[in-house]
């Protein structure tokens, strides 16, 4: 059998790639390229250019290939840009979730592991979010991926579609440098983007009621993102008709200035000291992960820690810029 993965080339999904290839899967990519690279992709891997918003592209890539099962990263998810964007955000994540999907009851599909995230939890006031804590987000990226879910699970079961919801949280580092992230919304590679340009890394609020007053994350290696993928794929072909939403963390809470303190040390500049802002509205102090059940229906955990996230996300960035 065949699996589709839908932005392949991007940063996350080129991770995803690479796994299941290795893990002898047969893979396609379908990418519209308006983020992704096709150089990301392994050799022998068929690129097939085209939106998950054309119906038409997408019923000629499941009938061409023969798809049996999907993993579904394309996407739009930067949240500032969806509170200033919803319309934008709504139609490429929704609608684009909604066309996927009739597709795939069309040509038979019978297996779809989504791309969810941590953002459909909102600001939960809890030490660790588990799979039952009230979804309850806060901006239009979360509220996407959580209808996403919503409809993946009403398809699943009308259609006898096995189905998996991975709630990704703070996503960072690279599996070799020419895969890591290009973009600069997430910390570690703004840090890297101050830190170049002789800038101090900027911390929004330390007066949160955290260890060190700075928001506390789970972050999580791209790498062990790309395994949860291949563990789900394989769970699914297992357990046809199963349903499942998991988180994929660690499980281990890192500050804000914590992380800070690990980037200017791999980098080799210890002597800068963060900027300290206000806070940003809607920024909760503490979301980290319980991945308990993830490690109990997938037999996953996480194996890389900070340092190996920031090293390789840092060997990444210096290579994009010699």
């Amino acid at each position: 059998m065949s699996w589709l993965i839908t932005g392949g080339a991007g940063y996350i999904g080129s991770h995803v790639v690479h796994a299941m290839k290795a893990a002898g899967e047969q893979v396609v990519v379908l990418d519209d390229l308006s983020t992704g690279r096709a150089e990301r992709l392994p050799e022998g891997v068929p690129l097939e250019i085209g939106s998950v918003l054309d119906s038409e592209v997408v019923s000629r890539v499941l009938h061409r290939h023969a798809i049996a099962g999907i993993v579904h990263i394309a996407g739009k998810k930067q949240v500032a840009e969806s509170v200033s964007r919803p319309l934008h955000y709504y139609r490429e994540n929704v609608e684009g979730m909604r066309v996927l999907l009739a597709a795939a009851v069309a040509a038979d599909v019978t297996r779809f592991v989504f791309s969810s995230s941590a953002a459909v939890y909102g600001m939960p006031d809890v030490d660790l979010v588990t799979e039952k804590t009230p979804c309850a987000p806060i901006n239009p990226y979360g509220e996407t991926k959580l209808a996403g879910e919503w409809l993946l699970t009403a398809v699943g079961r009308a259609h006898g579609m096995a189905t998996a919801s991975l709630r990704y949280f703070n996503v960072a580092g690279a599996a070799t440098p020419a895969l890591g992230d290009e973009g600069v919304s997430n910390l570690v590679p703004m840090v890297f983007q101050r830190l170049d340009a002789g800038e101090a890394p900027r911390v929004f609020g330390d007066d949160y009621p955290t260890p060190d007053g700075t928001c506390v994350r789970d972050f999580v290696h791209v790498t062990d993102i790309a395994t949860a993928h291949v563990a789900a794929a394989h769970r699914l072909t297992a357990d046809p008709g199963v349903e499942m939403t998991l988180n994929i963390g660690r499980g281990e809470g890192v500050s804000v200035a914590e992380m800070i303190d690990v980037i200017v040390r791999v980098t080799g500049k210890p002597n800068v000291r963060p900027r300290i802002s206000g806070r940003r509205p809607g920024d909760p102090a503490r979301v980290v992960a319980s991945a308990d059940l993830a490690h109990s229906e997938l037999g996953w955990e996480a194996q890389h820690d900070v340092r190996s996230m920031v090293e390789s996300a840092w060997e990444s960035w210096r290579l994009r810029r010699s």
